[in-house]
């Protein structure tokens, strides 16, 4: 199901968003210009990745630093970690995101 989340202007390049569908978090990151969604739950500590920062492609999570690809979810040091990354659609200057 896709889901209005937010616009491209809420969403700076090199910065991310927490947004919640339901009860779940999701990480809206704009990478470089490029609009990335993954889970917005760490999976290290439960660490709020909307929250966090941009890096190198890759959204931090602002407990205990770790990265993940915005674009595949993979954690930078161990790539068979990762988190759900999710599907996103601009339609004009309006970003959908395909939810479970």
């Amino acid at each position: 199901m896709d889901i209005k989340v937010g616009t491209v202007e809420q969403l700076p390049v090199d910065t991310v968003m927490e947004v919640m569908v339901g009860d779940q978090p999701y990480a809206i990151c704009n990478v470089g210009g490029t609009i990335r969604a993954v889970s917005g739950v760490c999976i290290h500590r439960g660490g709020p990745l909307g929250q966090g920062q941009i890096h190198n492609g890759c959204v931090v999570c602002p407990y205990h630093m770790w990265e993940f690809d915005c674009a595949t979810g993979e954690y930078d040091f161990d790539p068979s970690k990762r988190v759900p990354v999710y599907e996103v659609r601009l339609d004009g200057s309006d970003v959908y995101i395909q939810v479970p």
